[in-house]
């Protein structure tokens, strides 16, 4: 007998479009549950974060604008590891590409596997609460609460047997606690904010944060700011560089125009430009689910997915420094398994235990806190973990390949690195077809 399960997805970005292809997929005739899936998109249209729009602050709709999409933007990642596992771009050259060409892939996406009818477009999820949590005879479900963006109309609570939520954590700017930057002269940017490098035409800029961000901006800034500070505490980059570019220890402190810096010393500056990444943010789900951000990291997550409270609850896209779109077909496919009942999670006790267990690891690591969802070189074992558990292939060995290359390459020369073309071969290789441009030994 076929079981119908109902599941509401949250987000229409890449996470959710994977989530709605797998949920109503056909592919799984052995299946004796039935997906009637409902994504809920606060926007007009799929893709998430890669959806540029020249706007900042608020939307045409008076929500906070979810995009951090900067005009120029291309990829850090080659297509060839980018791409959902079975879903390859159309074009491989350039490897690296626009963001506009990722939007087109998406769309594709959504238009090849039929996931337009599912989405309910310009309506966002207020609120999901757990419903029978305590009765021994009743299933728990979901309550949630949604809202027309346009017309400000809040719908009546609709109930679900799942949740899947990929929202992203991209579009909630961690702002430091620097010492008077409140009465700082100049201009306070984060760069979720940032679009057009000539907004900061002619002015002293200090860019606080090294991460792939904050390194794009400084070439993107360079040629047009008077002089670029990169502001961070990692180890100082040593590839080609601005000439007017200097490197400087964390921000200490501000008075008035000046930004004073660990190591004491000082400049007087036109604008601070926040690179310093984003929070987790997940405000619209009840206390009784048991999840929390503390420091970083989303408490009571399962294999960074599974809430070990009430695991028809997941999150995807909270990893982070990943390959996003291959992981995320991963933990969809894992999630499917679970509702199916193919793949069964161990108890509680032993998924909280788990789940501890990675992140002490990463404490006697050295690893500060908020890097309890960092992946980087985990993320392959991760991913191989959840094949694993689904009995499905694991993820094609040319991925990692190329991701360390680029890694290399980009560690070799941040300046040219995206210049670099790749091909796979048909024993399954990486071969870099072109670096003309690089100053590589490769």
């Amino acid at each position: 007998m076929e079981t119908t399960v109902k599941v509401a997805v949250v987000g229409a970005g890449a996470a959710g479009l994977c989530a709605l292809r797998h949920l109503t997929s056909s592919e799984h005739v052995a299946s004796r549950h039935r997906f009637e899936v409902t994504c809920f998109e606060q926007s007009s249209r799929v893709g998430g974060t890669w959806i540029y729009t020249e706007r900042t602050g608020s939307d045409q709709n008076g929500l906070p604008v979810h995009s951090s999409m900067y005009k120029n933007l291309r990829t850090n990642l080659p297509v060839q590891c980018m791409a959902f596992p079975d879903f390859p771009f159309k074009s491989t050259r350039p490897s690296f590409v626009t963001h506009e060409v990722v939007l087109d892939y998406l769309e594709d996406y959504a238009s090849q596997f039929d996931l337009f009818k599912h989405i309910k477009f310009q309506t966002l999820v207020k609120w999901i609460q757990p419903v029978n949590m305590q009765s021994e005879l009743k299933k728990l479900q979901w309550e949630v609460t949604t809202c027309d963006v346009v017309n400000k109309i809040e719908h009546q609570p609709e109930l679900f047997d799942a949740i899947l939520v990929c929202n992203g954590h991209y579009a909630d700017p961690m702002i430091p606690d620097i010492p008077g930057m409140e009465t700082y002269s100049g201009q306070v940017y984060h760069s979720h904010d940032y679009r057009v490098p000539e907004t900061f035409s002619d002015k002293v800029v200090v860019i606080l944060g090294a991460g792939m961000s904050g390194q794009d901006i400084v070439f993107e800034l360079s040629p047009l700011a008077k002089w670029v500070y990169l502001s961070h505490n990692q180890r100082p980059l040593t590839s080609n560089l601005p000439e007017n570019l200097t490197q400087k220890p964390g921000i200490k402190k501000i008075t008035g125009s000046f930004v004073h810096f660990l190591d004491g010393s000082q400049v007087m500056t036109d604008v601070v430009l926040l690179c310093t990444g984003y929070n987790y943010k997940y405000s619209f789900l009840a206390p009784q689910c048991g999840l929390k951000v503390v420091d970083g990291r989303v408490t009571g997550l399962y294999k960074h997915l599974f809430c070990t409270k009430c695991p028809s609850l997941a999150i995807t896209g909270v990893c982070r420094v990943i390959l996003p779109f291959p992981l995320f077909d991963f933990q969809v496919r894992l999630f499917r398994s679970v509702l199916e009942g193919t793949c069964v999670l161990p108890s509680k006790v032993s998924m909280d235990e788990d789940t501890e267990n990675d992140y002490r690891k990463r404490l006697e690591e050295g690893m500060p806190h908020r890097y309890a969802h960092i992946m980087d070189s985990r993320q392959f074992s991760y991913t191989n973990d959840l094949a694993d558990m689904t009995k499905t292939s694991r993820l094609s060995p040319f991925y990692s390949q190329l991701y360390y290359m680029c890694n290399d390459l980009r560690q070799q020369d941040l300046a040219n690195y995206k210049n670099c073309n790749f091909t796979i071969n048909e024993a399954g290789d990486v071969v870099l077809l072109s670096a003309e441009d690089l100053y590589l030994k490769i």
